[in-house]
């Protein structure tokens, strides 16, 4: 059940924002931007449209590139990644839904890299939570939030786009 609804424009908004400042401070060239599958993808799909870049837009599944089989096995619907072939010397903006741990962030660079090493890579999300156990950060984010270990953000869409925060049921005694 869900105890909080974020306004998803207003967080789109936010990050398209922060993104913009990160293209201009950094001097970004003909960046790529590359959605995670599939709530990063969803994000980046609007933020391809916002920012009127020129490059198709990337589209990355970390699934074999995941450090975590043993706790959540195979996860049995892989999506291909969509990249161009080679991204050497590239500036790369990478689009993620929800920054927790930072495992996924850590399985997406090691995938681009295998596509050659980009000039730099600009991490955008649309929430940052706490909870990291890597040392990443991203750097641009809709909003930034703390919640409980037990609570969850689940991002609905693709169309409309919609986010939540959840908490497990407390059951009676």
């Amino acid at each position: 059940m869900p105890i909080t609804t974020l306004n998803i424009d207003n967080l789109l908004d936010t990050l398209e924002a922060a993104i913009r400042r990160q293209i201009s401070e950094r001097n970004l060239h003909n960046p790529l931007l590359i959605g995670i599958h599939s709530g990063g993808a969803w994000i980046a799909r609007h933020m391809h449209q916002r920012l009127g870049l020129s490059e198709p837009l990337g589209m990355l599944d970390i699934t074999f590139y995941r450090d975590d089989f043993s706790q959540i096995g195979m996860h049995p619907k892989v999506k291909t990644s969509q990249l161009p072939p080679h991204l050497e010397g590239r500036d790369i903006i990478l689009i993620d839904d929800v920054f927790y741990t930072g495992r996924t962030i850590r399985a997406a660079l090691n995938e681009i890299f295998d596509y050659g090493r980009p000039n730099q890579v600009v991490l955008a999300v649309l929430i940052e939570r706490n909870g990291r156990q890597i040392p990443l950060q991203p750097d641009c984010y809709g909003i930034r939030i703390d919640l409980a270990g037990d609570q969850r953000i689940k991002l609905t869409g693709p169309d409309p786009l919609g986010i939540e925060i959840q908490s497990p049921q407390v059951v009676a005694a």
